[in-house]
């Protein structure tokens, strides 16, 4: 599946109903007026009376409304805002992570870097749409999730969305579905699927995540376990679940599979303002925007992983719910094991983690009553502040890891789902302690990146043996080239290739199969 399509590929796609391409692109007609998603059943259009956007928010701009048949707000998000590392792509994640309710216009362009002018300009050249028609049609996705997966009132919708009115919610959904709010609710299918009791310091809400092709989740749930800090986060065989700092307030989320095979989330917000953050995030820390037909194609061609993509079809690269916390995360683990670095981090957050009694059991494993507060994750301040006084290990690292909090905490250094990649790295590299294999393997999981490769890893220098590729990093670097722009998925590939029985590495690892291996990061 190539990375930038004709008209001529898109429209086979829509020929053929092909589901994979849902939220890739969206079809307008002009006949009719509406815009589709490519699976859409209705008559293939005829070419001529065809137009293809790359967003909705493009669509609703030339005068587009969606189609009721098909919902193309309803679809996975597209992958190309995590393969383009341009400002378009930039901008797409921090719009999605909710920067322009938070902030406005004028903070993401601050964030990068233009004016709010010329990114207006810049974004409706490349997009369609400028940065408040590409917010306003997220906001528009987000009500629209919430109207036929939850039943909360109109209202409740309409600013756990990001709408300023209940009145300018209507008229966005009017305008964007062609029915009122109530009408496009009563077209939902219900279908619930509610879990045990959650607490609710505000509102609980249980939703499908839409997500497209093969997923693997137990490689998913398993990476969680391993590395699930007690008191913050818990994970079993088919559920992870953590609380989260969030702007209004602490929250609670789930991931888990239904009886249908479909993630659902489920949450517990302090304020529903911060709902529509909360499921981006949600969705990037298990990849659920990754396009698995176009990464298990690609690596398949390669004889040597073709029967590992066979095996472990749909795999998933694991993101970051908080990118500050990931790189804390990382530097702890620099150096020992992945138990270790377990331990040293649930000491870490029982010490300095702020207590969240409205949560209350919800994390507890049973084993331990101890383990019935529920906590954040230390925030930055608190972690330069007093860190070097729980944590353990050589003082060079301590250092290392409490100095990079206070940057963080001070702003002096900037760690965000929207940063340039190559800017991100730079700005970690010139801190102290921080080296290549920690850099790269933040912006894997804070950015999704999909084509980074950690050479130098131990675990994945041992699954490239598993699997009969070289086992030397120079060499191994070089073989990997040709699997761009999806090196990120050949290293889970290779994590999940590792021998259950590893001798004692050398170096540094994040290896999801063996929680035993020497880490350089990726505690998660």
């Amino acid at each position: 599946m190539s990375l930038v399509m004709t008209f001529d590929e898109r429209y086979r796609a829509i020929d053929s109903r092909d589901a994979r391409f849902d939220g890739q692109f969206v079809t307008a007609v002009r006949s009719t007026g509406i815009y589709c998603r490519p699976s859409c059943p209705a008559r293939t259009p005829k070419p001529s009376n065809v137009t293809f956007y790359p967003t909705s928010a493009a669509a609703h701009e030339a005068g587009y409304r969606a189609c009721k048949r098909c919902l193309p707000e309803a679809a996975p998000g597209s992958p190309q805002w995590n393969l383009r590392g341009d400002t378009a792509g930039r901008a797409m994640r921090l719009i999605a992570d909710g920067v322009v309710e938070r902030e406005g216009v004028p903070g993401l362009a601050r964030r990068l870097g233009y004016s709010p002018r010329h990114l207006t300009r810049l974004l409706t050249a490349e997009l369609g749409a400028g940065p408040l028609a590409l917010s306003r049609a997220h906001r528009a996705q987000t009500a629209r999730m919430l109207l036929v997966g939850t039943d909360l009132s109109a209202a409740e919708v309409a600013f756990s969305s990001g709408f300023a009115s209940v009145r300018q919610f209507n008229d966005t959904i009017r305008e964007v579905f062609g029915m009122p709010p109530l009408e496009l609710r009563a077209r939902r299918r219900v279908s619930r699927h509610e879990g045990p009791g959650v607490p609710a310091p505000g509102v609980t809400i249980d939703l499908a995540l839409p997500h497209r092709g093969a997923l693997d989740a137990s490689g998913l749930f398993a990476w969680m376990a391993a590395r699930a800090v007690s008191g913050a986060e818990a994970a079993t065989a088919s559920t992870f679940a953590r609380t989260l700092r969030l702007r209004h307030g602490p929250a609670w989320f789930e991931l888990r599979l239904d009886d249908l095979g479909r993630v659902r989330l489920r949450a517990a917000l302090t304020n529903l303002a911060d709902l529509s953050t909360l499921v981006t995030r949600a969705r990037r820390l298990f990849d659920l925007d990754a396009d698995p037909d176009a990464v298990d194609e690609s690596l398949a061609r390669h004889p040597e992983l073709a029967a590992r993509v066979a095996a472990l079809p749909g795999i998933r690269v694991p993101g970051a719910a908080d990118p500050h916390e990931m790189l804390i995360r990382a530097m702890v683990g620099q150096q020992i094991t992945v138990v270790a670095a377990r331990t040293a981090l649930t000491a870490l957050t029982a010490a300095l983690g702020e207590e969240v009694p409205e949560f209350a059991g919800v994390l507890s494993t049973g084993a331990d009553s101890d383990e019935n507060a529920a906590r954040l994750f230390p925030t930055m301040t608190a972690i330069a502040e007093r860190g070097s006084g729980v944590l353990r290990g050589p003082a060079a690292r301590i250092r290392a890891i409490t100095g990079a909090a206070a940057a963080l905490a001070d702003g002096s250094l900037t760690l965000t789902a929207g940063d340039d990649a190559g800017e991100q790295r730079a700005a970690l590299l010139a801190m102290p302690g921080i080296g290549p294999w920690t850099a790269d393997y933040v912006r894997m999981r804070v950015l999704a990146d999909p084509d980074v490769f950690l050479p130098g890893d131990v675990a994945v220098r041992s699954g490239a043996a598993a699997v009969g590729l070289p086992g030397d990093a120079r060499a191994l670097d070089a073989w990997a080239a040709r699997t761009a722009p999806w090196r990120s998925y050949l290293t889970a590939h290779l994590w999940r290739a590792v021998p259950p029985r590893t001798a004692a590495p050398r170096r540094g690892s994040a290896s999801l199969a063996s929680p035993s291996l020497t880490t350089a990061g990726g505690i998660s």
